[in-house]
């Protein structure tokens, strides 16, 4: 799947999960559960822990996110697929539900 391009993309953000420019820090998750990842420039083998922070940057039908995992330094090490119900989202505000999925 292709993904939505400019305009459409920021659509697509809006109508999926309610994000806008003004509230872009919803793209902000942490994870439920320990996942495998692969660094993306070394292969080196990773463990994400329970409660990593990623950015969303992508979705895929509506159930799965592109999320990206970056170190402080803010480069990037780990961009995989994880299921909407396998995320919480970081809000400042408390979420309406514990996953993205319901």
């Amino acid at each position: 799947m292709k993904p939505p391009q400019g305009k459409h993309k920021a659509q697509l953000f809006e109508s999926v999960l309610g994000v806008m420019l003004a509230n872009a820090e919803v793209l902000r998750v942490a994870l439920l559960e320990d996942t495998a990842a692969q660094h993306f420039e070394t292969g080196r083998h990773l463990l994400l822990r329970r409660g990593h922070i990623g950015t969303i940057v992508m979705t895929y039908e509506g159930r799965t996110l592109e999320v990206e995992f970056s170190g402080r330094d803010g480069r990037s090490y780990a961009l995989l697929p994880i299921g909407g119900s396998k995320l919480r989202l970081r809000q400042l505000s408390k979420p309406k539900t514990n996953s993205l999925v319901d």
